[in-house]
């Protein structure tokens, strides 16, 4: 499947409700310390659809704002990635979605080598991002790509859904 990414700014970037984030947990990150180091495994969960909540947000850390670069396939929106310069200096993350009849065509690889790219470019000192425990698939794509687990957040989703056992995972590019 051959598709094309294109970089663009926000107002002319395909917004963040025109993408599906919906798909079937059916594992989960599992967190440990070791030697001081964060580790992890993988464990099997009873299967459920996941569907993560998104909307485009001026975060207002830089003048600049957000760069987007996003995916079509024969004119069909396909994926994007959003990256911002974070208040910490870092390249961050802040949205990468493949909408999910493009899923496993490579899209989301592409999209993070780009922002990765363009984060290099910017002489920003590495890239950041934030997923959760159950979306084990971006986890490993991050871990691919070179990303460590650095940090986690167990409570940061609980004013969403106080019910749900929801835990942030944040990971570093450090170049």
């Amino acid at each position: 499947m051959e598709f094309i990414i294109h970089k663009t700014d926000m107002q002319n970037a395909p917004k963040a409700e025109m993408f599906s984030r919906k798909f079937i947990v059916r594992s989960r990150i599992v967190l440990d310390l070791e030697n001081e180091k964060l580790i992890y495994s993988v464990a099997d969960v009873e299967p459920y659809e996941r569907d993560i909540h998104a909307e485009d947000v001026n975060y207002g850390f830089s003048d600049s704002g957000p760069t987007i670069f996003f995916a079509n396939i024969n004119a069909k929106l396909a994926g994007r990635i959003k990256m911002l310069e974070w208040w910490n200096q870092f390249a961050y993350v802040d949205d990468i979605v493949v909408n999910p009849e493009f899923r496993g065509a490579g899209i989301g690889r592409a999209l993070l080598e780009h922002g990765i790219q363009w984060a290099r470019e910017n002489k920003f000192p590495g890239v950041m991002l934030e997923t959760q425990a159950n979306n084990v698939a971006a986890c490993s794509l991050y871990q691919k790509y070179g990303f460590v687990l650095s940090g986690f957040d167990r409570n940061v989703y609980k004013a969403i859904n106080p019910n749900k056992n929801e835990t942030a995972l944040y990971w570093y590019l450090i170049f």
